[in-house]
């Protein structure tokens, strides 16, 4: 897996009690466009992109690379879950070198409020702490968002941190390996 290390992607599909985490396909591209056109889903996202701009520019399999795992809900997307690379450039870090993983996730909105957020999470989160053993995760949301606050907490993340970026304070929390998983 580029930037998590040797780390072999796409895995198996991770099953959960009523999801699947997956690797993208081309069936997902109309969810795709939703999540990133949604005013609900965008809000603390920097806001919506306009649809015509992503229907021309999403290709026909998005999101497929290292570290997205599309959440899949009875053969249909209804979110994806991220683990990626936390740039040195950006604040809140627990490494003095940076580069930590970090953990990133977006839902439709009528997946919301189902416990599916913190279900996904958690099997990714596990699946990272099996092929990267110890690896702490961080998480970044911005204060306003107390949905996904209250998602890190339900993780096992702690807040180390609140900073100003992208004009918004921003809680950032960190979670070992260790922790109980959702």
């Amino acid at each position: 897996m580029t930037g998590l290390g040797p780390v072999a992607w796409p895995p198996a599909p991770i099953r959960t009690a009523r999801l699947v985490l997956r690797e993208s396909e081309a069936r997902d591209r109309a969810a795709f466009i939703e999540l990133f056109s949604s005013p609900e889903v965008r809000t603390y996202l920097g806001g919506p992109r306009p649809r015509e701009e992503l229907e021309r520019a999403v290709p026909e399999v998005p999101g497929r690379r290292p570290g997205l795992f599309v959440v899949d809900l009875g053969g249909a997307m209804i979110g994806m879950v991220a683990l990626d690379r936390r740039e040195a450039e950006r604040p809140g870090h627990v490494h003095p070198d940076a580069g930590e993983a970090e953990l990133g996730y977006t839902f439709l909105p009528q997946a919301w409020g189902r416990g599916y957020a913190v279900e996904a999470c958690a099997a990714a989160l596990g699946w990272l702490a099996d092929v990267l053993p110890g690896e702490p995760v961080v998480l970044c949301t911005q204060t306003a968002n107390e949905r996904s606050m209250r998602l890190a907490v339900k993780l096992g993340f702690t807040e180390v941190g609140r900073f100003e970026e992208y004009g918004a304070e921003q809680w950032f929390g960190v979670r070992s390996s260790a922790a109980p998983s959702g």
